[in-house]
C-alpha cells in the first residue's frame, strides 16, 4: 500500500494526540481508576482502533484491511499477555495504586517507541535480506514453545531486566508520590518508581523480539505493521484495570498465544521459501509451496484467541487459580498501607474481595489444593491480613 507522506505525518499526529490526551485528562492527577471509567475509555480506544481499520480498508483496499485487523487483533492479544508480566512486577514493587497509571503510560509509551525503531529495522532486514523470513519463523516457534512450558506464578518477576534495574539502581524505601528523585536526609536519591519505570520499559523490549516478527508474518507493509501496533498498545492502560482481577483467569490464553505464534512462524517458513535466494536451500531457488492467504490467518488467530479465552472463563480451575491469586495480591495490598495511601474506602473493598476469594478457597474441592503454591505463605498472609482488619475496625470503634 503506497502511503503519502501527509498520511503518515497525520497518523503520528492521531497516535501522539491520543497519548497526551490520556496523559493531560487521566493520568496527570493520581487517582484510582473505577471499573466504569476503565470500560468506558477501553471501548474507545478499541473504538478508535476499529474505525482506523475501516478507513484502511476503505482508502487502501480490502487486503490491506485484512491484513490491519489480523496485525491489531495479534497485537492485542500479546499486549494482554505482557499485562501478566506488568502486574507481577508492579505487584513485587508494591507500587501505589493511584500511581499505577503513569507507570503503565511510560511502559506504554516506551514500548511504542521501542517497537516504532525495530519496526523499522525489521523492514530494512526484510528487504536487504529474504532468508530473515527463517530467522523470524524460528524466533516465533521458539518463543511458542516457551509459552506452552508449565505456568509459575513469579512469572516475569525475575528477569534479566529487573535483575539488573534493582543491582545498578540504589533507590529509596518508599515512594514520594510519583517523583523519580526525592530529597532524603539532605540528598537527592532515586526512588522506587524509577526502578518500576525501568523494569517495564526494559521488560517491553523483551516483548517485541516476538511481538515485531509475529506482525510480519502477517503483513510487509510498514505502515500496517506501525499502525497496528500504535493501536493495540493505545489503551492497554485501561484495559490493565479492566481486567487485572480475571488476568489469572485466563488460565488458556497462553496456550491460545503459543498455537497462533506457531501458526504464523510456520506461515513465515512457507513464505520463505516461497521468496527462497538461501544457495543450501533448492539450490537457491524459490519453492512452490502453498502460502496462507490474509483471511485465513485472520479466522485462525480469532478462533483460536475465542476457543481459548471462553474456555478458561467456564474452567473451574481458571476460577480457582484466579481466587488464589487475587487473595494474594488483595492480602499483599492491604498490609500495604501505601498502596491506598489516603483512600480508605479502596482499601476496605480491596478486603471485602479478599473475604470473598478466601471463602471460594475455603470452599473448593480437595483436588485443586494442589493449585496453591507455598499454602502455608498464602495462610500465613491472609491471617496477618484478618489481624490487620481487626486492628483498625477497634481503632475505628474508638475514634
Amino acid at each position: 500500500m503506497n502511503v503519502p507522506q501527509l498520511v503518515w505525518a497525520l497518523t503520528i499526529v492521531l497516535i501522539v494526540a491520543l497519548v497526551l490526551f490520556d496523559f493531560f485528562f487521566h493520568v496527570r492527577k493520581a487517582h484510582i481508576p473505577t471499573l466504569r471509567e476503565a470500560a468506558i475509555w477501553s471501548a474507545f480506544y478499541v473504538g478508535v482502533a476499529l474505525l482506523f481499520g475501516v478507513a484502511v480498508t476503505v482508502f487502501g483496499g480490502t487486503k490491506p484491511g485484512l491484513e490491519y485487523f489480523a496485525g491489531y487483533v495479534t497485537e492485542k492479544a500479546l499486549s494482554v499477555d505482557n499485562l501478566f508480566v506488568f502486574l507481577v512486577i508492579i505487584g513485587s514493587f508494591a507500587v501505589p495504586r493511584a500511581d499505577q497509571q503513569k507507570v503503565l503510560l511510560f511502559g506504554i509509551v516506551f514500548a511504542l517507541i521501542a517497537r516504532t525503531g525495530l519496526i523499522f529495522v525489521g523492514a530494512a532486514l526484510i528487504n536487504a535480506f529474504a532468508w530473515v523470513f527463517y530467522l523470524f519463523g524460528l524466533i516465533l516457534l521458539i518463543t511458542a514453545g516457551q509459552l506452552i512450558k508449565p505456568d509459575d506464578d513469579d512469572r516475569g518477576a525475575d528477569n534479566l531486566v529487573i535483575r539488573l534495574a534493582r543491582r545498578f539502581l540504589r533507590t529509596t524505601d518508599d515512594y514520594d508520590g510519583d517523583k523519580l528523585i526525592t530529597v532524603q536526609n539532605g540528598k537527592r536519591m532515586l526512588t522506587p518508581m524509577l526502578l518500576v519505570m525501568v523494569a517495564i520499559g526494559g521488560t517491553d523490549i523483551l516483548f517485541a523480539l516476538d511481538s515485531i516478527p509475529a506482525i510480519f508474518g502477517l503483513t510487509q507493509d510498514v505502515y500496517i505493521v506501525f499502525t497496528a501496533t500504535a493501536f493495540s498498545l493505545l489503551g492497554l492502560r485501561q484495559l490493565y484495570f479492566l481486567i487485572d482481577g480475571l488476568l489469572d483467569r485466563l488460565i488458556y490464553l497462553h496456550y491460545g498465544l503459543a498455537a497462533i505464534l506457531a501458526f504464523i512462524g510456520v506461515k513465515l517458513f512457507l513464505h520463505a521459501l516461497h521468496e527462497n535466494n538461501v544457495p543450501f536451500i533448492n539450490d537457491g531457488e524459490p519453492v512452490d509451496v502453498v502460502e496462507v492467504s490474509t483471511p485465513v490467518s485472520l479466522g485462525v488467530i480469532v478462533a483460536l484467541l475465542v476457543v481459548t479465552t471462553v474456555a478458561s472463563l467456564v474452567s473451574p480451575r481458571g476460577k480457582v487459580k484466579n481466587a488464589i491469586g487475587n487473595a494474594r495480591r488483595h492480602a499483599t495490598s492491604y498490609l500495604n498501607k501505601a498502596y491506598y495511601g489516603e483512600e480508605a474506602a479502596e482499601r476496605e473493598k480491596a478486603f471485602a474481595k479478599l473475604c470473598r476469594e478466601e471463602q471460594q478457597i475455603k470452599e473448593m474441592p480437595a483436588k485443586y489444593r494442589a493449585m496453591i503454591r507455598r499454602e502455608e505463605e498464602l495462610m500465613d498472609l491472609l491471617r496477618k491480613a484478618h489481624a490487620e482488619h481487626d486492628r483498625y475496625l477497634a481503632e475505628e470503634a474508638q475514634t
